[in-house]
């Protein structure tokens, strides 16, 4: 127990980081603040913030920037490809409700528990064929355009297809290839793409040139012509560029590359995937509604964090403090351990007991599981099922979690401890989008990424994603692998709103850290009035007491990165509640986030100092 006096000194502390939390006293942010009339437009990469602007230029909406972004940051290997995943959030003005959009690829034919377990897996691999789930963010892309854009497909993917006739590659997507050349070099398609001559791979500002996907992409734009000729609608003729994406010569040769190289893919696998438009999850947080995307991916666990954390005063804590960083630590730790054990795909039995997850009768009674003294490492999923009328079906394998899981312990040497956490924080790209007429994008694309296996000659690298799917069922009964099935992603953009209107935008990049700093951020803003720039780059916390999402799926109770400027009394008192400290310069993560100030009639854009994430506005 503590004494009285550290107690005290804490609370003086506390109050202390309250006052500097001010919007007064923030810290002056390195990047300015976007303040936008007519339109915004953020992502990862400042050329692809270009093809965003450029379609506004054309007279589009932000569906056609968020889609233009999309195929950009896809075509320059941003931390994903054209085989990727793609989901969003979609304000619609005309309706005044948010939609959500469901692209995530399925695992093929043949990606049983079974074949899994016959080759002596506990997951599914990280890399190579066997990692694959079919591809989702062309037809998350072409379907999105189709039915809530203006412009034509051919408008959407031009700046693509330039880009993949050539562009000057950028640095961190060189040092991405060359770290990974001896595996990428294995893969016959993949090689001749990144090393034509048999070398290291490109240099920073080669112009690297994609022959096989400019032509996938022309291919696409040639469909959706020929249809228009034809007489077809707008719509039709871009589900017809779809078609052939997913039904047609792209889908055999696709299929064809990919099994080749031993894949299990299949046409019939492509030909049934579907996009799905869902409703979002919503909670409230002091009146304010906060939108996730359903459970196939882990949005809803930041909706759990904030129903726990209504139940303290975070404010009077204070920003970073040592109570703040403790509560908020201790209220993830109980989210995630419930995201790690009921999030699956919602088409597949069993059916995810969101109602319960998302209750605040359950907040309440997972709050009263926090020791204001001590972090908790055994903390476990609770039982949600009787907040919503029911019996759990899987108390026998609750029983059974401690035991689950490979535990990363204060004595790993620091190699294993690099792989973990280059695991942990698998990256992404972000998009933030939105217009004077009201629309407004968040999407968190992914999959694909460097080093990915590409499929034949079309230019695209399969996703990686089936590596968040769990084999046996005491890992997560909802969540096992089985053909036809959608992994439970980390991708996870949000969307606020305030009295019935837009009020933040948000997303971010980095893997099983997303939710973790996209709560940090809203509450920046709700709660100790950072303008959108300050709460992008404001100083966050990562905890690693959940369950990785990538590679052997790996937890590392009491683990949390601060920022190397957190106070030593902090650290100190950190340190006597049972954390293990590990420090970066930037603890952000990559935020790009909209802001929108009705009082002036403007759209405030954010986007963190944590990487090459840009925007453009107007």
């Amino acid at each position: 127990m503590r004494t009285s006096r550290s107690l005290t000194v804490v609370a003086a502390l506390a109050l202390a980081s309250a006052a500097l939390a001010s919007p007064g006293a923030a810290q002056r942010p390195q990047k300015p603040v976007l303040h936008a009339k007519h339109w915004i437009a953020i992502t990862g990469k400042p050329m692809a913030a270009t093809a965003g602007a450029m379609m506004y230029q054309k007279g589009g909406n932000a569906v056609d920037a968020a889609a233009a972004m999309l195929a950009a940051t896809a075509t320059m290997w941003d931390v994903l490809s054209w085989g990727g995943e793609t989901q969003a959030l979609i304000y619609h003005p005309g309706e005044k409700r948010v939609i959500a959009l469901n692209a995530l690829g399925v695992a093929p034919t043949g990606a049983t528990a079974e074949y899994y377990r016959s080759k002596g897996m506990r997951f599914p691999p990280e890399h190579g064929v066997e990692s694959m789930i079919t591809p989702g963010t062309p037809g998350g892309l072409m379907t999105m355009l189709a039915k809530w854009g203006r412009l034509s497909l051919a408008d959407v993917l031009e700046p693509a297809i330039q880009m993949a006739d050539g562009y000057p590659i950028e640095a961190d997507a060189v040092r991405r290839i060359r770290a990974n050349a001896e595996l990428m070099k294995t893969w016959p398609y993949t090689a001749a793409v990144f090393f034509p001559d048999g070398g290291d791979g490109p240099e920073p500002g080669e112009i690297f040139v994609q022959e096989d996907l400019g032509r996938t992409l022309r291919k696409l734009v040639e469909a959706e012509r020929e249809a228009l000729a034809a007489g077809k609608s707008r719509e039709e003729a871009i589900m017809a560029a779809y078609n052939r994406f997913y039904r047609g010569d792209i889908a055999r040769e696709f299929v064809r590359g990919a099994r080749e190289q031993g894949a299990l893919v299949t046409m019939e696998d492509l030909d049934r995937w579907q996009v799905y438009i869902e409703e979002p999850v919503m909670t409230t947080y002091k009146g304010i509604e906060v939108y996730k995307l359903q459970p196939w991916v882990q949005g809803p666990v930041m909706l759990q964090t904030l129903n726990i954390l209504e139940n303290f005063d975070l404010r009077a804590m204070g920003y970073n403090s040592t109570r703040y960083i403790h509560t908020l630590y201790q209220a993830m730790s109980l989210a995630f351990a419930d995201r790690d054990f009921y999030y699956g795909d919602p088409y597949f039995p069993p059916e995810e007991p969101i109602e319960g997850l998302l209750s605040k009768e359950y907040a309440r009674d997972r709050a009263a599981l926090i020791d204001p003294e001590r972090n908790d490492p055994d903390i476990a999923p609770g039982d949600p099922y009787p907040y919503q009328g029911g019996t759990n079906p899987f108390k026998h394998l609750l029983a059974r979690w401690k035991g689950g899981g490979k535990v990363l312990t204060e004595e790993a040497g620091s190699a294993e401890v690099e792989a973990y956490l280059d695991d942990f924080y698998s990256g992404t790209t972000s998009i933030q989008a939105a217009d004077e007429d009201g629309w407004v994008v968040s999407v968190t694309p992914s999959g694909g990424w460097v080093p990915a296996v590409i499929a034949g000659r079309t230019g695209v690298g399969m996703s990686q994603r089936a590596q968040s799917f769990v084999v046996e069922e005491v890992d997560n009964p909802y969540n096992v692998i089985e053909p036809g099935k959608r992994p439970r992603a980390t991708l996870t953009p949000g969307m606020a709103l305030k009295d019935g209107r837009p009020y933040l935008s948000f997303a971010v990049q980095g893997g099983d850290s997303q939710d973790q700093n996209l709560v940090q951020f809203f509450l920046n803003v709700v709660e100790f009035g950072m303008n959108v720039q300050q709460a992008v780059e404001a100083a966050n916390f990562n905890s690693f007491q959940l369950r990785g999402s990538f590679g052997d799926h790996a937890s590392s109770p009491g683990r949390i990165l601060l920022n190397t400027q957190t106070p030593p009394w902090v650290r100190a008192d950190l340190e006597r509640m049972g954390y293990t400290l590990t420090f970066a310069d930037r603890t952000s993560g990559p935020i790009n986030a909209i802001f929108f100030d009705w009082e002036h009639g403007s759209m405030w854009g954010g986007s963190s100092n944590h990487g090459d994430d840009y925007g453009v506005v107007w």
